[in-house]
């Protein structure tokens, strides 16, 4: 169950409370809604000086498309917050694409000629792409809201790096090639990187 994020009267996070909790203070009028999403509560008669606090682990999962967050009470090890990222690349990538044809478009139309440009750009070290930029923006955004949220002392991030997909795709293809035996069939193997088992067979027995 989803947790209500509690700040304290001084805006300092406090420990997450049920919803129960949450309605009954709301309906002693000891709190206000502070935010709809993620739902948050402030307290009017208590400030984290006075409360007593847990240290919080958010942990992030990150992917292309979704990235899962999850926020964690280190003592005792149950989710008091988890969501899912929904990542902008498709519209980032349709939008670069959108613009880059508008401009090509006005190089060829009864105007001023507008030189291309994609060759004097310089790229600063540590470039982005877009569709990554927004990504990886879009996490942070969420890391800093939370933070402001939830007493965290603590963030886990699990590294899935492109090279070691890569490394695992030429692996998995390599042993498509060892396990085709007929010359044709070989070709075809390499060339696609799969084949099924029986077509392999059926192709060694034929061109033996």
């Amino acid at each position: 169950m989803q947790r209500v994020f509690v700040l304290g009267s001084d805006r300092k996070p406090l420990d997450p409370c049920h919803p129960a909790r949450a309605r009954k203070l709301l309906k002693q009028r000891r709190a206000a809604v502070f935010r709809r999403y993620p739902f948050t509560i402030i307290l009017k008669d208590r400030t984290a000086a006075e409360s007593v606090t847990h240290p919080h682990r958010l942990k992030v999962d990150p992917g292309s498309k979704t990235t899962g967050l999850a926020v964690v009470q280190e003592e005792i090890h149950a989710v008091v917050w988890a969501a899912e990222l929904c990542h902008r690349g498709d519209v980032v990538a349709a939008q670069m694409k959108a613009r880059a044809a508008l401009r090509r478009g006005r190089r060829h139309r009864k105007c001023r000629y507008r030189p291309a440009r994609y060759n004097n750009r310089k790229r600063e070290q540590g470039w982005l792409t877009p569709c990554m930029r927004s990504r990886v923006e879009n996490v942070m955004t969420w890391v800093e809201r939370l933070r402001r949220y939830v007493p965290v002392a603590a963030l886990s991030l699990e590294l899935a790096t492109r090279k070691r997909w890569r490394t695992q795709r030429s692996a998995a293809s390599n042993t498509n090639r060892e396990s085709c035996t007929g010359t044709r069939f070989a070709s075809t193997c390499w060339r696609n990187g799969a084949a099924s088992a029986s077509t392999v067979a059926r192709g060694t027995s034929r061109w033996k």
